[in-house]
């Protein structure tokens, strides 16, 4: 029996994003998989992102700082638990720390317009509602919107 509560979708536990990006899918994908290119855009506003490693494939890890404009150093770890290109990317996003409490699930899907836009939806999996509640109120909507506004800038689409 699995008792990772991660393990089970909860509506409550879940923050939603999404963002229509005036680009190819696999534009747009490229952009969330490739090392050179992630480290240009991803994180919130004012924020840089420093790679220590970074493997991009199932079971693969990137390890990461995110440095806010304050100096304030945040260590991630990314570890991939499904790709499919270009339309899907499922990973485990927390701490650099092994066996984080708060690690959350996130799937993010890619989806192509007739227009050739795309639009990214991204969906994260807190362990608890408590934990979820505390990231919304840390801002994680906010910088999630900024950081697909960085994406979209990144790809010349903003």
């Amino acid at each position: 029996m699995n008792d990772d509560p991660r393990s089970t979708w909860s509506l409550e536990r879940e923050v939603v994003l999404a963002r229509v990006i005036a680009a190819p899918r696999e534009r747009v994908f490229a952009a969330w998989t490739d090392p050179s290119q992630v480290v240009q855009w991803f994180g919130p506003k004012g924020f840089t992102t420093t790679t220590h490693e970074i493997d991009v494939r199932v079971g693969g890890l990137w390890r990461f700082e995110m440095r806010a404009p304050d100096g304030t150093c945040y260590p991630n770890r990314v570890v991939y638990r499904a790709i499919k290109v270009p339309e899907l990317l499922v990973f485990d996003h927390g701490s650099d720390e092994d066996n984080d409490p708060n690690m959350f699930h996130v799937t993010i899907t890619f989806d192509s317009q007739s227009d050739g836009k795309t639009v990214v939806t991204l969906r994260q999996l807190h362990p608890t509602k408590a934990r979820r509640d505390g990231v919304i109120g840390f801002g994680a909507v906010e910088f999630g919107y900024q950081t697909l506004d960085k994406l979209a800038k990144h790809l010349g689409v903003a």
